[in-house]
């Protein structure tokens, strides 16, 4: 699968340490590039998306016509509010 990032999904990235940002790219494109990337990811409730975890980082992102849309990546603690 293809990903695309929103704005605002570079916007998150581009204000993380660069070590987190290769983490996290490298992970995102990890994900893309397996049979089923929605099996490592958890649906969130009541939408069409999911969210995954590298480390402290929670992405979210929705799966349309088989491209992968990257969200939003914010920290745990600002993920949920």
């Amino acid at each position: 699968m293809e990903v695309y990032l929103t704005f605002i999904a570079k916007q998150n990235i581009e204000k993380l340490p660069r070590s987190d940002q290769k983490r996290i790219t490298e992970k995102i494109e990890f994900y893309a590039t397996q049979p089923d990337p929605l099996e490592f990811a958890e649906p969130l409730s009541g939408v069409d998306k999911y969210w995954l975890r590298v480390g402290v980082y929670r992405i979210r992102f929705e799966v349309l016509n088989n491209l992968i849309w990257v969200i939003t990546v914010k920290r745990r603690d600002e993920a949920y509010r």
